[in-house]
């Protein structure tokens, strides 16, 4: 293993506490602080994935313990983001960069007018 990267350390740790503040939102963050420290944008799409994916289940297991779930909504949408999971990743394999990064960039957005509009 190199050197322990500070940079790496202290963009984890804000991308580990949104993510389980959040319910997720890690991935939102992780993205682009994996291009800040210079992955491509499908590099730094899957890297995510495989950062978000340790605190996402100790952050699921924290929650589950304390009743903080909803059982009925829970199994169905996990299967759903299993499979879109899966069409996802294959479309990841041939999208071109660019679109990968406005694509996301619009879903962002999307995400974030719908939050700050819903009731």
């Amino acid at each position: 293993m190199k050197k322990l990267n500070w940079k790496s350390l202290g963009l984890g740790v804000g991308i580990g506490a949104a993510n389980a503040v959040f319910g997720g939102g890690g991935g939102m963050l992780a993205v682009p602080a994996l291009r800040l420290l210079g992955n491509e944008e499908k590099q730094a799409h899957a890297t995510a994935i495989a950062v978000i994916l340790p605190v996402s289940l100790l952050s699921f297991l924290w929650y589950f313990l304390g009743g903080l779930y909803d059982v009925n909504v829970l199994i169905p949408t996990a299967l759903g983001t299993i499979a879109g999971g899966l069409v996802g990743a294959k479309l990841l394999q041939f999208l071109p960069q660019k679109a990968v990064k406005y694509v996301f960039a619009a879903l962002q957005a999307v995400a974030g007018i719908w939050l700050i509009f819903a009731p």
